[in-house]
């Protein structure tokens, strides 16, 4: 049972394992980077970022519910998901966590902002989800440990602009990508092929609409408030379901 447990979840140990490293290499790069590389390293990841959503959202066109296009759809558990996260505060339970960290720890000034935009990119994309997939159903964790080292390094930019905050983002990768993982295996009948499922793609399009908005954020042309949209996440397959019948 053991082994079972650390095969299923190896790719979210490498992981975590990755984002801390980056996290290490980041603030000892921060006292010795000016202000003006510190922003331009967090310009270039906005950049990346950008694009990564932009390839992500474009999943929208390759699925859809009988008539209704994959963009409706997203619309509406865009529109609905963030309503939900409104209701529910969404965007200030997450930062009031981060500022209880914050405080515990004594993190810098940028504490908060590198741990909730750090917390949604690694754990929003179609690399989150079908990678834990993989890994909780076969044990495969080459996708997670490809996503593994894109996370370290955005984590060293990211460290070099907001502070330690950016390693404790690995709690929610932990609890976020572990769990995925660990349930993949009783999605196994609902989902034989994650990897051209339309639900999958819906997810994943709805998640590069977030990731847009963290990009956004990230090159200061708007202020997104992300995290109100999870729920949309969840609501995209269950919108799906209904619409499809």
């Amino acid at each position: 049972m053991t082994l079972d447990f650390w095969a299923k979840t190896s790719g979210t140990w490498i992981n975590i394992g990755t984002v801390l490293a980056g996290t290490a290499l980041g603030l000892g790069l921060q006292g010795r980077l000016p202000i003006r590389m510190q922003r331009i390293i967090t310009q270039g990841l906005g950049l990346i970022t950008l694009f990564v959503g932009i390839q992500m959202a474009g999943s929208l066109t390759k699925t859809q519910a009988g008539r209704i296009d994959g963009v409706v759809l997203a619309l509406v558990a865009i529109a609905l998901g963030g309503l939900l996260g409104e209701w529910w505060q969404l965007e200030e339970r997450l930062t009031a966590v981060g500022d209880w960290l914050k405080q515990r720890f004594k993190g810098g000034g940028g504490f908060t902002d590198g741990f909730v935009a750090a917390s949604l990119l690694f754990c929003v994309g179609p690399m989150t989800l079908i990678g834990s997939l993989n890994n909780g159903l076969t044990g495969d964790n080459t996708l997670l440990t490809l996503k593994a080292t894109m996370d370290g390094l955005a984590a060293i930019a990211f460290t070099s602009s907001f502070g330690i905050g950016v390693g404790f983002s690995t709690l929610i990768i932990l609890v976020y990508q572990g769990g995925l993982s660990l349930a993949a295996g009783l999605l196994a009948q609902s989902l034989p092929n994650p990897a051209t499922d339309p639900r999958v793609l819906l997810v994943t399009g709805v998640g590069g609409l977030m990731i847009l908005g963290i990009s956004l954020n990230l090159l200061e042309i708007a202020q997104v408030r992300v995290a109100s949209f999870l729920p949309a996440l969840a609501l995209a397959p269950l919108i799906y379901f209904i619409l499809a019948r």
